[in-house]
């Protein structure tokens, strides 16, 4: 793949050099050629690569040009299932030789694939009806090595600014990725999370079957229920509740649960129609809230529900969109990008995500500040994934076309305060 995008690259430079233009590397690299042999190639991987992939595709805070973005979003979309025989030989090294005998009906497809594991249905000797996530072979292992190959993707010249500093950035992927494989820490998840959800009459989650679980396998209650999306049809009120109940839900997470589940892939959102609750699935990428970040973005939320210039600057510099040595200029963009986002929680009435051009107005000004190759100031990675679930809820309250008064929402827990003189 290196070989052939290395060859088109160079092709296209003495082209250019032929008719009497400078070579623009990034727009060599990014050639409708280039990308669909990307995509193709990339589309094939598993386990941390295809992952990172769909980490940065969906909106962490980075503005990457649309050409990378719709690579990452193709490895985002395409995980591809393991053999039955490769499954065959995880299971026989997690359960031991003769595990099939534990059930009355285990699938072998697989009904869900995803970056590190795929998903089977199993029934139990014992009647109980099981989804069974079963991780791919040498995951674990190709973790660091399958990161680095993507950064190096990124690090093209020309794909991003110069001077950007994605190290950081790509240690805590890592490290992320490193907790998302260990299976028996996603269980651990899933049991605090329901019980801290437990009794709710909007949340569903699975029930764990711990006897199952191993550091490569995690078993848990199959539950009945369609895609988040197939509520975009449903009355207004049934949609409103829904995208209220789990914008609060980051709410809590953020400043009472003191924990996070980071990705807002929509598959990670289901119905259950006979119920009316939302269920939820997949606790790998949960991430701990620190106290300290908790209490920064209350600070920020209270000045930003009534503006206030040098208060939301001071704060946004605490939590680290920008830093000191971030040129005036730079940090007017960045603020006037956050004070438009932040308009829907300023008004008192409920906000219309349906009928809201903000989404486009924020990956307008977006793109211009991405445009701009001397900023190279990256957010803390605690930062870009929590803005990452953030992103994430706008994306799904506008696809359910909601009607949600936030203000009051925010106000629950970063209380009301005067606006500033």
């Amino acid at each position: 793949m290196a070989t052939g995008i290395a060859g088109s690259v160079a092709a296209g430079g003495l082209r250019a050099l032929a008719s009497g233009k400078r070579p623009d590397m990034a727009q060599l690299l990014l050639t409708p050629t280039n990308t669909l042999r990307l995509t193709d190639g990339l589309s094939h991987l598993r386990g941390a690569a295809l992952k990172l992939g769909q980490m940065l595709s969906m909106d962490t805070g980075l503005v990457l040009p649309d050409e990378l973005t719709a690579i990452l979003g193709r490895m985002r979309d395409d995980a591809r299932h393991m053999p039955p025989k490769q499954l065959q030989s995880v299971l026989n090294t997690e359960w031991g030789t003769g595990w099939y005998g534990r059930f009355a009906r285990f699938d072998v497809r697989p009904f869900a694939a995803a970056s590190i594991g795929q998903v089977h249905r199993a029934v139990m000797r014992d009647g109980r009806d099981l989804a069974i996530k079963v991780q791919y072979p040498g995951v674990r292992a190709s973790i660091d090595s399958d990161v680095d190959n993507v950064a190096a993707l990124m690090r093209m010249p020309g794909l991003l600014p110069r001077g950007m500093d994605i190290r950081p950035l790509l240690t805590e992927a890592k490290r992320q990725l490193h907790a998302e494989a260990d299976y028996l820490a996603e269980a651990q998840h899933l049991a605090r999370f329901g019980a801290l959800l437990k009794g709710s009459d909007i949340f569903a989650l699975p029930e764990l079957h711990a006897d199952l679980c191993t550091p490569q396998v995690i078993a848990m209650g199959f539950m009945d229920s369609v895609p988040l999306d197939s509520l975009v049809d449903a009355p207004q009120v049934e949609r409103d509740r829904v995208a209220t109940a789990l914008i609060g839900l980051v709410l809590r997470e953020l400043f009472q649960f003191g924990a996070m589940q980071t990705d807002p892939n929509l598959a990670n959102y289901r119905y259950d129609p006979k119920t009316g609750r939302v269920v939820l699935l997949d606790f790998g990428a949960v991430q701990p809230i620190a106290p300290g970040l908790a209490d920064d973005f209350r600070a920020l939320a209270r000045v930003a529900l009534n503006g206030g210039d040098v208060q939301t600057r001071e704060a946004m510099l605490r939590i680290g969109y920008f830093g000191p040595t971030t040129a005036p200029h730079h940090q007017d963009l960045i603020q006037a990008m956050f004070t438009t986002a932040m308009a829907p929680l300023r008004q008192d009435g409920p906000f219309d995500f349906g009928s809201s051009d903000l989404l486009e107005r924020l990956r307008d000004m977006g793109l211009a500040i991405g445009n701009d190759r001397e900023l190279a100031h990256v957010p803390p990675a605690a930062t870009l994934f929590l803005h990452r679930k953030i992103g994430g809820m706008y994306l799904m309250a506008a696809k359910l076309r909601a009607r949600i008064a936030l203000r009051p929402m925010v106000e629950a827990y970063c209380g009301k305060t005067a606006a500033p003189t």
